[in-house]
């Protein structure tokens, strides 16, 4: 049996099966949202809904199986401790208080399609790995958003209340200036008081938004190198004893089997 299910879990088929039925997954939960699809096939889709559960419930069990006894290196894979959070979550009825939750952990089956292909797993793997990094940018920012935020109160706040009437409101003026969002608006508005008051949004937008972005883009550049020579170096790592010794049993149940199959065929 184990060496069965690891069959399954590691042949290219079973991967695109597994993939097909989080897409399946997705767009059901797409057309449950839609009044009239639940009126006319809610039955079926639910019962869709929770078939593709059981088969999510039935590959954990195989990709258990295929490790045993050693299950600590079914949960040792962040990816598969994953994918098991989320059938557990599934798993939560959904009625009384707790069918929101339900409902939301429903939906957290879309995202094991980032646990199934292996680059969308390289790309989830390298934003992590730039939060610590991200973290120092995001400091550098707050630092910049404070002094502008000050600034903008002391030099726009009487012409402009509105957008500059205190701190707060200014930290929201600048964000909305940093999306680029109509921040022309403001810095005519500004220019009408000082027609040097571009200088303030101009310099701003070049800091925030250009000069913030390439830092954040440098900053995941970085972690996705490191990403990927720690995945080379996964791949080129040597097997260890024990798992020769698995491979190497396993290799005898295998061809003990084969030699029992031929014995029949020439009795």
């Amino acid at each position: 049996m184990k060496l069965f299910a690891q069959r399954v879990t590691n042949h290219v088929y079973f991967e695109f099966f597994i993939i097909a039925l989080i897409l399946i997954n997705a767009i059901v939960l797409g057309l449950e949202t839609s009044t009239y699809m639940m009126d006319e096939f809610g039955t079926v889709l639910i019962f869709l809904s929770d078939m593709i559960l059981a088969l999510f419930i039935i590959e954990a069990i195989f990709k258990m199986i295929a490790v045993w006894p050693k299950l600590s290196m079914y949960f040792k894979n962040g990816w598969n401790l994953f994918d098991f959070s989320i059938i557990v979550l599934s798993l939560i009825p959904a009625t009384g208080e707790l069918a929101m939750v339900a409902r939301l952990a429903r939906l957290l089956r879309v995202l094991r399609l980032v646990s199934t292909i292996p680059e969308l797993r390289l790309i989830v793997t390298t934003l992590i790995r730039s939060l610590p990094g991200m973290g120092h940018v995001v400091l550098l920012m707050s630092l910049i958003f404070y002094m502008y935020a000050v600034a903008g109160f002391h030099l726009f706040a009487e012409h402009d209340p509105q957008h500059w009437g205190n701190l707060g409101i200014s930290l929201l003026t600048l964000f909305r200036v940093v999306t680029l969002e109509d921040w022309t608006d403001l810095m005519y508005t500004a220019m009408e008081m000082n027609g040097y008051s571009w200088i303030f949004f101009v310099s701003f937008v070049v800091m925030g938004t250009f000069v913030m972005i390439n830092l954040f883009i440098a900053v995941v550049l970085n972690s996705l190198d490191d990403a990927k020579q720690e995945q080379l170096k996964s791949l080129q790592a040597p097997i260890g004893k024990n798992e020769i010794l698995d491979e190497l049993k396993t290799t005898q149940q295998a061809l003990q089997r084969l030699q029992e199959k031929m014995e029949r065929m020439t009795n």
